[in-house]
């Protein structure tokens, strides 16, 4: 865990849409989907990107032919300077917030003033794989080429022997949750998106992306998975992981694509290129938990986080725990006795969905919007991860006014 030793700020911070999967955006890159919310962010922070001293962007599936060049081709596409390096990160689903956590680190240490950061992922693009060895050294006599779905693997934990949704089943044995609070929750997600949406409160967040249309050039501005839905239709779907189970394609998050990207300067930067600070990081967390119960790891990051800054969960205005499955949040909210009122109040990735490798950076440019907007002072974002780990970062408002 770390407390900021310096003052570090996030001076612009903007998303592209979500799209659904197979959705509007499924023809744009990650590489692409980045650089665009990257753009963005330097737009809004008012900086050229030739100010860049350093870029750091989460990234899991690697869809793209190009993706090991992902981190590099986004900087420079940017505008960041030939010699500003660049890396390319996949802490899976905390891979969004790794990106800012190491930023904030690299002004730490003195070896930059501004670094880019964010997360970026295009699961509709994610291949279907033919094993190397077969492919290159030829098929036994009698067997073929089999394609495995490289996107299924992903939210499969081979050690842990567990899909994803069998492990926030293991989290709603553990923690007494309900197919009935599933639900509930599933449905509270996508109606305070739904809200939020119609109050404009996305607006300052979102980049519009335009993409080729049945009658030219379409500009996609809204989240594309949310969706109109009633508790009685949430409680007619089958579970997907068990009989008996209480996660159903209801109360999952979302495959989707998307990028996040934030700027982040020192308080010298500031001061050197007139940026304005929208929001501070205070302090950040990265833990490892038991991997038969991934969904867990956000509890402990929070505490640590909470005891470094001498904080309690009483001094936090706007929690956003990351929504992988509406089981996995519940067991977190009671695990830590989260007042639900302040938390994922604009709804969460059951609506909005969970882009992998963007999540945590989309988590971090609404809490400073949402901060700024509503004059709030800390917000707290967190996710779990696959494997068994959790991460979570506190933010500040530059300009509280409750």
């Amino acid at each position: 865990m770390s407390l900021a030793r310096s003052t570090i700020f996030i001076v612009g911070a903007k998303r592209t849409p979500f799209g659904a999967f197979g959705g509007k955006l499924k023809h744009l890159t990650a590489t692409e989907l980045a650089v665009h919310s990257s753009n963005a962010a330097l737009t809004e922070a008012n900086l050229s990107g030739s100010k860049i001293d350093e870029t750091f962007f989460g990234n899991v599936i690697q869809s793209s032919l190009d993706a090991a060049y992902l981190s590099r081709h986004v900087a420079l596409k940017a505008g960041a300077p030939i010699v500003s390096p660049a890396l390319t990160i996949n802490r899976l689903c905390g891979s969004g917030f790794e990106a800012v956590c190491l930023g904030a680190e690299a002004i730490e240490l003195n070896r930059a003033n501004i670094t880019l950061c964010g997360g970026t992922e295009n699961m509709s693009q994610a291949p279907m794989h033919i094993d190397g060895l077969t492919a290159r050294w030829g098929a036994a006599l009698g067997k073929g080429f089999k394609a495995e779905d490289s996107l299924w693997a992903g939210l499969t934990d081979a050690h842990a022997g567990l899909t994803m949704g069998l492990t926030a089943e293991n989290l709603a044995d553990r923690y007494g949750v309900t197919r009935a609070e599933c639900d509930e929750y599933a449905l509270r997600s996508q109606q305070s998106w739904a809200r939020a949406q119609s109050e404009g409160i996305f607006r300052n967040e979102i980049a519009p992306v335009q993409v080729p249309g049945k009658k030219g050039t379409e500009v996609v501005d809204t989240d594309e998975h949310p969706r109109a839905t009633t508790i009685e239709n949430l409680n007619k779907l089958k579970p997907v992981f068990r009989p008996d189970g209480r996660v159903t394609a209801g109360s999952a998050s979302g495959i989707c694509d998307g990028a996040a990207s934030l700027v982040i300067a020192s308080e010298s930067a500031c001061k050197e290129n007139n940026l304005v600070p929208l929001s501070r990081i205070v302090a950040w967390s990265r833990v490892g938990c038991e991997p038969s119960c991934m969904g867990i790891g956000p509890v402990t990051a929070i505490e640590q986080v909470l005891r470094v800054t001498n904080l309690t969960l009483s001094d936090i205005q706007l929690v956003e725990i990351n929504e992988a499955f509406a089981a996995q949040y519940i067991a977190c909210e009671k695990a830590l006795g989260l007042n639900r009122d302040i938390a994922n109040v604009n709804g969460g990735a059951i609506a909005l969905g969970h882009p992998l490798g963007a999540s945590g950076a989309r988590i971090l440019t609404h809490l400073t919007h949402e901060l700024r907007r509503t004059g709030k002072r800390y917000g707290l974002g967190a996710a779990c991860i696959g494997g068994g780990q959790g991460i979570a970062v506190l933010l500040e408002n530059t300009e509280p006014r409750n």
